[in-house]
């Protein structure tokens, strides 16, 4: 059984975790996942992709708790040093990646989820850090993505209690982007993917490495890099492209140049 199935080579990509019930990230699956990953990224038509989970219980569970018992300090280290090179591939893709959590949401599954750049929940969702309860921490980024998205407080709180937000409390705290009723988490994702197609791939890309290289900067030098990056798509035919639609009151054609 493939623990991943992915589609790629068209505008939008897409992932799906099959591992039911509960989608867990076993050492298989993430090496699947890598692959998969890799392969979206060398195509060169990807515009977007969506991940989510198959099934109605799980977008992803957790990591294998089964292997924890006989983890030392350096393949503990091995372990989670896994984990975030597949989920930084995703978090620095150089187009928006778009998660669709259709079930729980725990551990490794949210941590998962905090390498995209869109997380949509379905309504009953429930999401949450649990790994001090096994008297580990959050070893996939959790503890540094979580911070930057929520601040220190509200990621202490989870961390620390391993309490499970709802999706409505998620949704407060600014966790995730948007709540859809149970079992249109990814058509909701798709119509976002939609959304994007309908902008300049170039200008898509400056964007997203504004913002996340931009976040870890003094404000001086964010605005610095913001304005490199206008100098920039200045210079492309998109732009161009754009401009010019737009005072022909037209939809504009981008080609990525």
């Amino acid at each position: 059984m493939n623990l991943i199935q992915y589609s790629c080579g068209g505008e939008i990509a897409k992932v799906t975790i099959h591992n039911p019930p509960l989608n867990v990230l076993t050492d298989e699956l993430l090496t699947e996942l890598d692959k998969a990953v890799s392969d979206i990224l060398q195509e060169e038509s990807t515009r977007a992709m969506i991940l989510t989970g198959t099934g109605k219980k799980a977008f992803v569970a957790g990591a294998d708790i089964n292997q924890f018992s006989v983890l030392t300090k350096e393949t503990g280290k091995e372990l989670v040093d896994k984990g975030k090179r597949i989920f930084n591939k995703i978090a620095n893709a150089k187009f928006p990646v778009i998660c669709a959590m259709n079930g729980l949401t725990l551990g490794g599954g949210l941590e998962l989820a905090l390498a995209c750049d869109i997380r949509i929940a379905e309504e009953n969702v429930k999401m949450g850090l649990p790994e001090t309860g096994l008297g580990i921490l959050p070893g996939y980024a959790g503890t540094q993505r979580l911070t930057r998205l929520i601040g220190p407080g509200k990621a202490k709180q989870m961390i620390f209690t391993g309490v499970t937000f709802s999706a409505v409390e998620a949704h407060q705290v600014g966790l995730i982007e948007k709540i859809v009723p149970n079992g249109e988490a990814y058509i909701e994702g798709m119509k976002i993917a939609e959304q994007i197609l309908m902008k300049g791939p170039v200008a898509i890309a400056c964007a997203k490495n504004a913002i996340d290289n931009g976040i870890d900067m003094p404000l001086a030098d964010g605005q610095r890099l913001e304005s490199d990056y206008f100098g920039e798509l200045c210079e492309t035919e998109d732009m161009q492209e754009g401009v010019k639609a737009f005072k022909e009151k037209r939809k504009p054609t981008f080609l990525g140049k």
